[in-house]
């Protein structure tokens, strides 16, 4: 239970500083790169998602073309 009051603790300090920085240019700018590199990396991930998913759907459909061939032998 100490450990759970240690981390929340951790986190409200973290807020309290985070909100701090921004009130400031120079944290209104790190907050601003920072919310573009996590937006690139996501549209990136995102990008990633559904491109394997498109491999794996049209492998998908190449080996359901086999086996309705297969089938019809």
């Amino acid at each position: 239970m100490k450990k759970v009051l240690w981390f929340a603790a951790g986190i409200a300090v973290g807020v309290v500083a985070a909100h701090q920085l921004n009130q400031t240019a120079q944290g209104k700018k790190f907050f601003a790169e920072l919310d573009a590199k996590i937006k690139d990396f996501s549209g990136a991930l995102s990008d990633g998602y559904h491109e394997r998913e498109n491999e794996l759907r049209a492998a998908i459909g190449d080996a359901g073309d086999a086996v309705k061939k297969a089938a019809q032998k």
